[in-house]
């Protein structure tokens, strides 16, 4: 029996007899993989993909190519996953279950591996109540293997019992490969861990190893969702997990019945709960004040997610799916909102209402501006922005219009939006959506860190009596101009490396080169290091991921974490970067004084690689501190105005004629020079991120 031949069964089971649970594990240790096979070892597939799997599986060195829970364009290109998803399933468990029918429901989560969408874990974690934790049988712990059972041991920890708390399973994958080292593994794992060796479950998704075994550990370990403290099962309070726009429908939600039922035709409330200031004891639902109850909306389609969307007309407490009811706002719709009946939002205002986790102040590590290509494409940016917000977590978009803004863009780029991201990939997944989903090519700038100006009491320069002390830059074109005195604060970060001990020299070697501060070393296994220390946030998001895996043959993997204390005191420089004279905001830089020469050396030779040669001379020129520390000319076309019609030579030998053409293309290069626009692509923007 399989969710897709009785969906209605899963609206009858209880609430002891659901498990939430999601997969996590390092970037490419196959979580979507092995995610796709419990979907085919419950039936959720149907049976020509589970045929088309099979067929896949037989193939003698082909990759998996069907991973279903991986949707976006950009995860089917990269390989990677960038958004959580979910789906339901059923799976009998006789011994377990409390019901007749013997089956329990299952709602799956797969979450991506990279640091940048870690508030996609966090978030994903906070609507279950298991983790099963994968690691590479090859590649052995990672280092967002650290991340992520972290994240998954912040509010639970590995229990064997049938408590409350978040219990983690762990996973070995791809045991199957003839490199595979499980023992090692399993022990390496169990050292730092903590857990039995002999509980670590081993997998393979191609060969299809160990996967009901994973499933009867979740339904055996993973306890079933807890009650809300005032649950009567009565009134409705549906926590909206995901959401995602569609032209078509407009905003599709995805939920968890947390008490109470919804059906179709429904009158609902979209709200938001607001955590008091009083603890109750660690429950994750607090004492609420509700906003945002202005707007109702009809239920027009509803059903569960297998991950395909099956209309089942209601959903029941304990059952995850999606809810379509008519929003085209997508700021009505946000993740962690709760959707409740419009008829008893009277009665919510005196009940708990879920409060979702999430990592931090969901504070932008990095900021960037987005232009379009073209210069009348700025309100369907903003609108594809906005769209692709509501379905990514890690997003902060801010419009800013004044002309002292590099959002702004001059007269290289005109207007744009100033985008929060969490890291360098979430740029580039950011940039491929936009493409992918809305057809739209922008530029995006280089990413900025922010950063602290404390200004210093200065009689040569005074400012204005008004001015802040303090203030936080997080856009260039605000860093104080040559002439004042001020102190810069810039944001650190943890470190977190593994690479095989054979590279430690040039690991360390990296570390120092980046500022690095208080560096630990701590062995792993006998072939692997964990190094950790603290380092500029800056020098991280420029090219240092590229660096590390350089200088260790790829081996390597690091994770980023908060440093403590969060920023500490530099001797910084902005260097400007100047075309024909013009200062070109987005294409400006922080870094150390002692390397603002060299690293504007080499901005300056990949500009002058990039930019496209012009009818005129363009001048590159790298401002640092008050003045020019690098140069590059881009020479002009050359046009021969001495020759017409192939090769007649005008004036014939009248040498004076000849000099006045000169001089009048001469005064016409220089008069375009000075009113001629430079054309800037992404690639130019590019050769500021690399600038080793």
């Amino acid at each position: 029996m399989s969710m897709l031949s009785n969906p209605e069964i899963a609206s009858k089971l209880p609430l002891q007899d659901i498990r939430n649970f999601c997969f996590v594990a390092h970037v490419d240790h196959g979580k979507s993989s092995l995610a796709s096979r419990v979907l085919e070892l419950t039936g959720n597939l149907g049976l020509a993909t589970t045929e088309t799997n099979e067929t896949n599986a037989t193939t003698d060195n082909k990759k998996e190519q069907i991973q279903l829970l991986d949707t976006l364009s950009v995860e089917q290109e990269r390989g990677i996953t960038v958004k959580s998803t979910a789906a339901s399933m059923l799976y009998y468990a006789p011994t377990i279950a409390t019901n007749p029918t013997g089956y329990l429901l299952l709602n799956m989560v797969d979450t991506p591996g990279h640091a940048d969408f870690g508030l996609e874990v966090t978030r994903s974690l906070s609507s279950v109540q298991g983790a099963v934790l994968l690691l590479d049988a090859t590649q052995g712990i990672q280092a967002q293997t650290l991340s992520v059972y972290e994240k998954a041991t912040a509010t639970g920890k590995h229990t064997k019992g049938g408590n409350k708390e978040r219990v983690v399973i762990p996973a070995l994958t791809k045991v199957d490969l003839e490199s595979e080292k499980s023992l090692d593994v399993c022990l390496a794992v169990s050292e730092l861990f903590g857990f039995d060796p002999d509980d670590i479950t081993l997998t393979s998704a191609r060969s299809r190893i160990g996967i009901d075994t994973i499933l009867d550990k979740v339904c055996q370990q993973v306890p079933s969702p807890k009650e809300l403290p005032d649950d009567d099962n009565k009134t409705l309070r549906a926590q909206l997990i995901d959401s995602w726009f569609e032209p078509l429908r407009g905003v599709v939600c995805l939920v968890q019945i947390l008490s109470g039922s919804l059906s179709e035709g429904d009158r609902i409330t979209i709200v938001q709960g607001k955590a008091s200031t009083e603890d109750d004891g660690g429950s994750s639902t607090k004492t609420n004040h509700v906003y945002n109850a202005k707007e109702t909306y009809s239920v027009q389609d509803i059903g569960i997610v297998t991950p395909k969307r099956i209309r089942t007309g209601f959903l029941n407490r304990g059952q995850m799916g999606y809810v379509i009811a008519g929003l085209r706002d997508t700021k009505q719709a946000q993740s962690g909102m709760t959707i409740v009946q419009q008829k008893e939002l009277s009665k919510v205002l005196n009940m708990a209402l879920p409060i979702m986790e999430e990592e931090g102040d969901e504070k932008s590590v990095l900021y960037a501006s987005v232009h379009p290509m073209e210069g009348d494409g700025f309100d369907d940016l903003s609108n594809a922005v906005d769209r692709l917000a509501l379905n990514d977590s890690g997003l902060e978009v801010h419009r800013t219009s004044g002309a002292a803004s590099s959002a702004d863009g001059g007269p290289f780029l005109g207007p744009g939006l100033r985008v929060g991201f969490q890291g360098l990939l979430h740029v580039e997944v950011f940039r491929q959506r936009l493409l992918d989903e809305f057809g739209l090519d922008a530029i995006v700038t280089p990413p900025k860190v922010p950063y602290i100006i404390t200004y210093l009491a200065s009689k040569s320069k005074p400012r204005a009596a008004d001015a802040p002390d303090t203030e936080v830059v997080e856009d260039l074109s605000k860093w104080p101009s040559y002439g004042y005195r001020f102190k810069v604060q810039e944001p650190m970060v943890n470190v977190r490396i593994m690479a095989p001990v054979t590279y430690a020299g040039n690991v360390m070697e990296l570390i120092k080169r980046k500022r690095g501060k208080d560096l630990n070393t701590k062995p792993i296994d006998e072939t692997t290091w964990l190094f950790s220390s603290n380092m500029p946030w800056g020098e991280v998001v420029t090219d240092f991921h590229d660096e590390l895996k350089n200088t260790t043959a790829g081996y390597a993997s690091f994770d980023i974490s908060d440093a403590d204390p969060p920023h500490q005191e530099a001797n910084l420089s902005k260097v400007d970067i100047m075309l024909n004279g013009d200062i070109v905001d987005p294409l400006a830089f922080v870094c150390h004084k002692d390397d603002a020469q060299a690293q504007a050396r080499v901005v300056c030779k990949k500009l002058h690689e990039v930019l496209p040669r012009q009818q005129f001379v363009t001048v590159i020129q790298a401002k640092a501190d008050g003045k020019i520390v690098a140069s590059e000319r881009i020479k002009a076309y050359r046009k021969n105005v001495l020759v017409t019609g192939g090769s007649k030579s005008v004036g014939g030998g009248d040498i004076t004629r000849k000099k006045k053409l000169l001089e009048k293309q001469k005064k016409g290069k220089k008069r375009q020079q000075t009113s001629g626009k430079v054309s800037l692509s992404q690639a130019a923007f590019n050769s500021v991120i690399s600038r080793s």
